[in-house]
């Protein structure tokens, strides 16, 4: 990529300076992406989920795929955060459940207050239907151990 745009800006520059005058309407264009197909949202949450609801699916894969979604600049949606609630249960990890709620409650950034409420109101039933607490339920969103500072009172 910056090899291309440093090869752009060398050929403006020649030309801007009358060195290959006769070339520069010549300048070809340079293709910016990698020329991939892209996926709509719609077919991303079907991927994920697809591959979350696979009944033959591992702790591992179940952690790769949870991993792959956390690192991705996006909160999933809640059909996403219930079929890997789901994929906990069948591997029978409830740990991985409760750490995935964290991180999707982390996910939600700045904007916690809005969009947590939200997706806690959608994936409850499946919540209450799996016995999964939420971290909030568990007395994980305050420290055990957190003293207070000297400003608060």
């Amino acid at each position: 990529m910056f090899r291309s745009v440093a090869t752009q800006f060398v050929k403006v520059a020649r030309g801007s300076v009358g060195l290959t005058a006769p070339r520069l309407g010549a300048v070809q264009a340079v293709r910016q992406s990698h020329g991939g197909p892209v996926e709509t949202d719609e077919e991303f949450d079907a991927r994920y989920e697809a591959y979350f609801n696979r009944p033959d699916i591992d702790g591992w894969q179940v952690r790769k795929g949870m991993n792959d979604i956390l690192g991705m600049d996006l909160v999933p949606e809640p059909k996403i955060i219930i079929a890997a609630l789901k994929a906990c249960r069948r591997v029978n990890d409830f740990a991985l459940a409760i750490r995935w709620l964290e991180g999707v409650v982390d996910k939600c950034g700045p904007k916690k207050s809005e969009i947590y409420p939200y997706l806690l109101s959608e994936i409850r039933p499946t919540l209450d239907q799996l016995g999964i607490n939420t971290p909030e339920e568990l007395g994980y969103d305050t420290p055990e151990l957190g003293l207070k500072t000297v400003w608060e009172e």
